[in-house]
């Protein structure tokens, strides 16, 4: 159980705010490449309480600035990508990725006004498929040297979806250890052994026997410089990630990373990387993954309006749920399901859940750090750190305990 103010400090992530400041120490994807293609239009988008616009100049470079114009605070998401920059509609003045004015057309000849602005802007860049900012003081850090960042185009796949919910306890669903054998089942019937054989990575163990799929003595968490590894593998990785292997084919050789970024405090951008290390990803399965379960806008077509459209019948002889046999809708309902902010002081935590709470006794030390003037783990600058995977160098590993 968290504290009240624990469980404040885990979950607001706005300008000032403790964990806010923790996110931004972070490069953090705020949209994929495919929604801002060379000659395509500014996009307005909110990351962690922000308001900001999205564009790519004329010479690919990508920019994200403060939404509103610093000289009568017009919306820049209308404006013109020309001449080097993005244009705003009010009175024309230009801005380039870095936020530097480079003209202000109604002042007259000699002003020096454009000199003096320096429009809010952050540093961006691509990898793996999406567009990564890093939104906190001074130098940014190195972007991790993730599999998924790095793999050839064809190798990879990144979709996002929105969830209309805080980012932790989403975070805390992809943590825990125990709900794939129940949330993520197909029923040993023979519509379900039909769905678990089309979705390969799907499980299928007796959930009705506690040693079945998960061994509770063998939970064992142990931290490492970049996050909580559960039982020898990656888990929670700071700030916000959560890893899960296979990659997204069946039998495949890499992994899935699911990054949770904030919009506000009651709903996030989930951005899944994956990739397979040994070849191209079958373009079949490709297309399940980023339209499959998401429309145009990222939304999901299984929400908790339309309560997930979930058909009894399907609970009955197919899957645990009744939604279908893609994994997101299903732990969209229980994250949603807990309300837009999960109220973890009336919880109570069992013995497998150990990484959840290891992983906010990490969280809150981190923040502790960013208060103290340190940097928090998992901040790379050192490129021997990020020559290879980061997620694979255990560094001063250090065992936090089953029940840490």
């Amino acid at each position: 159980m968290l504290s009240k103010q624990e469980h404040q400090l885990l979950t607001q992530t706005g300008p000032g705010t403790p964990c806010g400041e923790l996110f931004r120490r972070y490069w953090q994807p705020v949209a994929l490449s495919e929604e801002l293609p060379l000659g395509g239009f500014p996009i307005p988008i909110e990351i962690m309480g922000e308001e900001l616009v999205l564009f790519r100049d004329e010479q690919n470079r990508v920019g994200l600035l403060d939404l509103h114009c610093s000289h009568r605070a017009a919306d820049l998401s209308y404006g013109r990508v020309e001449d080097g920059g993005l244009r705003c509609i009010y009175h024309g003045w230009l801005y380039d990725v870095n936020g530097r004015c480079l003209e202000t057309p109604a002042e007259p000849e000699g002003s020096n006004l454009k000199l003096t602005i320096r429009h809010p802007a952050y540093p961006c860049q691509e990898a793996g498929g999406a567009i990564f900012a890093y939104m906190g003081p001074g130098e940014p850090p190195l972007l991790p040297n993730y599999g998924p960042l790095g793999a050839p185009e064809e190798n990879r796949v990144a979709t996002k979806y929105l969830q209309e919910c805080n980012y932790l306890q989403a975070l805390e669903g992809n943590e825990d250890p125990v709900h794939v054998r129940f949330l993520h089942r197909f029923l040993p019937t023979e519509n379900g052994k039909k769905l678990l054989e089309e979705h390969i990575q799907g499980v299928s163990p007796d959930y009705r026997n506690a040693t079945n799929g998960y061994t509770l003595s063998e939970a064992r968490s142990e931290e490492t410089d970049f996050g909580v590894w559960n039982n020898g593998r990656p888990d929670f990785v700071l700030p916000s990630l959560c890893l899960t292997g296979g990659g997204p084919q069946p039998h495949g050789d890499g992994y899935m990373l699911y990054w949770r970024v904030p919009i506000d405090d009651v709903r996030h951008w989930l951005f899944i990387l994956a990739y397979r290390k040994s070849g191209a990803i079958e373009p079949s399965h490709r297309h399940g993954w980023s339209r499959g379960i998401v429309g145009p806008d990222y939304v999901a077509y299984r929400t908790k309006a339309n309560r997930y459209l979930q058909d009894r019948e399907e609970q009955r002889t197919g899957t645990f749920t009744g939604m279908g046999a893609e994994f997101p809708a299903q732990d969209a309902c229980v994250n949603e399901g807990a309300g837009r902010i999960q109220d973890r002081t009336k919880e109570h935590l069992g013995a497998a859940d150990h990484v959840i709470a290891a992983s906010r006794k990490l969280m809150l030390r981190s923040i502790r750090m960013v208060q103290e003037g340190l940097e928090p783990p998992g901040v790379i600058r050192d490129p021997d750190v990020n020559r290879e995977d980061p997620l694979f160098l255990k560094r001063n590993a250090a065992p936090v305990g089953a029940n840490a």
